[in-house]
């Protein structure tokens, strides 16, 4: 509920809010109990025991109202105009994250109307306006809906022109798991948050690389690559634009065909040397970069998403066992086409 900024109470309100103190602090004398006095007063158990702790710890005086804030120090003109530029975000007014810290809100209001808080006071004005300290939800950059749109006239172009050729429409794309698993949803009793053990320590890293691979008339196949990092001394901690130019190979000749391969605008994947190499192959390699913030656009993220699912709340006790059961999961993969159809149907593009 939003207050106004003297708190919401008229000077009558105040005075029955103060009576209702009162009849509280005898009841405590008496020995009441919390919910007899919420009922008989027809207040919240949640002023009642509040108020039973000023009175605790500093008898009646700590429960009597502080009466009146007074003046408020900005004008509703002034408070509209400040949520509004707080809604803008931090970004637009020079800081370089998305957090609104008490300090920053502080500055913003001296810098808009020079007017002086404290960072209580700061506290106090964002309290009685219905503002509070929470944990902000994730949502992705919002991308460009027309390059999305001439992205798949694009691709549907060529699409017509691999179909003439015999080509497979291959979807590119990587992932990572740690020693950390993916947390899981399990069965556990109502009201008791299931606690799952896992092994906190323990270092490396498994790198995938995936390539869902597709053509009408045949069966559907899933193509990849692993590999583990330990930490080790000149150890390469991921795929290299070498290693993707031999995946691109490998379904060359698994695939027997030409292929339109379609991956992101990763910085590997836009390498002088990565660059060459699909020039000098373009007789029969074609590639299509999907749109900025659009992974779901490329089925291999369903892939992904499987494979993870399978490895929930694995309690691994080291690398080894994390990359057997990803190969296990992928293995799987590839003998189950019907999948990897689901995962194109996902992403609503027919081919």
């Amino acid at each position: 509920m939003r207050y106004a900024q003297g708190g919401g109470l008229t000077d009558a309100e105040r005075t029955t809010q103060e009576r209702l103190r009162l009849q509280a602090v005898e009841r405590f004398a008496g020995g009441r109990k919390n919910a007899e006095i919420a009922a008989a007063l027809r207040i919240s158990l949640r002023s009642v025991e509040r108020w039973r702790r000023a009175w605790r710890e500093s008898g009646e005086t700590g429960v009597l109202s502080k009466g009146s804030p007074g003046t408020p120090r900005l004008s509703e003109a002034q408070i509209a105009r400040l949520e509004r530029e707080l809604e803008h975000g931090p970004l637009a007014h020079g800081w370089a994250d998305q957090r609104w810290t008490l300090a920053r809100i502080k500055t913003l209001i001296g810098r808009l109307f020079h007017v002086s808080y404290t960072v209580e006071g700061t506290w106090r004005l964002l309290k009685r306006h219905g503002w509070s300290w929470q944990q902000p939800a994730r949502r992705a950059i919002e991308r460009d809906d027309d390059a999305v749109e001439v992205w798949r006239q694009d691709l549907a172009a060529g699409k017509s022109t691999a179909a003439e050729r015999g080509a497979w429409i291959v979807f590119e794309d990587e992932a990572g798991q740690s020693m950390t698993p993916p947390r899981a949803r399990t069965w556990g009793r109502i009201g008791q948050t299931p606690v799952v053990r896992v092994r906190g320590r323990g270092s490396g890293r498994v790198s995938m690389a995936g390539m869902a691979c597709y053509k009408p008339g045949q069966r559907s196949r899933l193509i990849y690559a692993i590999r583990e990092y330990r930490g080790r001394k000149d150890e390469p901690k991921g795929f290299g634009w070498r290693d993707f130019r031999d995946l691109i190979l490998r379904a060359r000749l698994q695939l027997g065909g030409p292929i339109v391969l379609v991956w992101d605008n990763v910085r590997l994947h836009l390498t002088a040397g990565m660059r060459e190499f699909i020039d000098a192959n373009a007789e029969w390699l074609t590639v299509f970069q999907l749109p900025t913030y659009a992974p779901d656009l490329n089925p291999t993220e369903g892939v992904w998403s499987l494979v993870k699912r399978d490895i929930g709340n694995l309690a691994a006790a080291d690398l080894g066992q994390i990359t057997r059961a990803v190969k296990r999961k992928l293995k799987m993969l590839q003998y189950r086409p019907e999948v990897i159809d689901g995962c194109l149907a996902g992403i609503e593009l027919a081919l």
